[in-house]
Parts: structure tokens; sequence; C-alpha cells
């Protein structure tokens, strides 16, 4: 079973899918949501987890650099409990500061343009956070 990383944003998701040994995360994809009107990709991650056979979700947690949590951590906690409470499977919040910075720099080193780095810059940093993840995990 596989285990999903998910970045959550305001208007966007990244998604990251486990290998089946559970050793490296590969990006999926980018979920565009809309909070405002209470969109937020659910019934596509739904999907992703079917097909993936996916058996565990870790969400990004962004803390404050102080380790506190402000609104953008309280907005991926509350969706990461909708997610579990939906799907059923176990979410797995996950300390994801300065990961979209890595994710930004590891696009920069590679000279990609500012265009094409706004496209995959989520599906990057749920790489980031679901790495990070699993090499945390015995193995």
């Amino acid at each position: 079973m596989r285990t999903m990383g998910l970045d959550v944003g305001s208007k966007t998701v990244g998604v990251a899918i486990s290998d089946a040994m559970g050793w490296t995360a590969q990006g999926i994809e980018t979920i565009k949501i809309n909070e405002d009107e209470k969109q937020f990709g659910f019934d596509r991650i739904e999907q992703l987890v079917k097909e993936y056979e996916v058996s565990k979700i870790v969400v990004g947690l962004p803390k404050n650099m102080n380790g506190t949590i402000g609104p953008r951590g309280e907005a991926s906690k509350a969706y990461a409990e909708a997610i579990e409470k939906r799907l059923h499977i176990p979410v797995v919040l996950w300390d994801e500061r300065l990961s979209t910075m890595a994710a930004e720099r590891v696009l920069l080193e590679a000279d990609m343009s500012r265009a094409k780095r706004k496209k995959v810059i989520d599906k990057m940093a749920a790489v980031m956070i679901l790495q990070g993840y699993l090499d945390s995990q015995p193995k």
C-alpha cells in the first residue's frame, strides 16, 4: 500500500504518491481548489486514493518558525480532519516548514522559468513533505 502526500494551499493542493515500498515520493498532480466556494478537491483525492491504493495520507502542516500554528496551519488541520472523516484512512500531519521554499530552490537550480515553476511548485512541495515523512519511518 502507498502513502499520499498533500501540500494544501488556498488555491491548490499538490499531490505526491510513494512507491509501493514506501521509499520514494513522486509528484502526481496539482488540484485546483477554491476555499471561498467550498471546493476542496476531495472527489479527486478520493479517486487518486483508490487508483493508487493509498493506505495513509500525509498532510503538510505549515507552522510558524517559532513552532506556533497560524491560520494556514489551522486550515491544513481542518483539511486533514475532513479527509480522514471522508475516506476512513489514517491522516498524519507533517511539519512542512520551508518545504515550499526548498522546492522553489530546487526548481531555481534547475533553471526553470517562473511560469513553469508556478505550475509545479505545489506538487514539488508535496514530494518534499512526503519524502521527509517517508525518511523518518523505520524500514
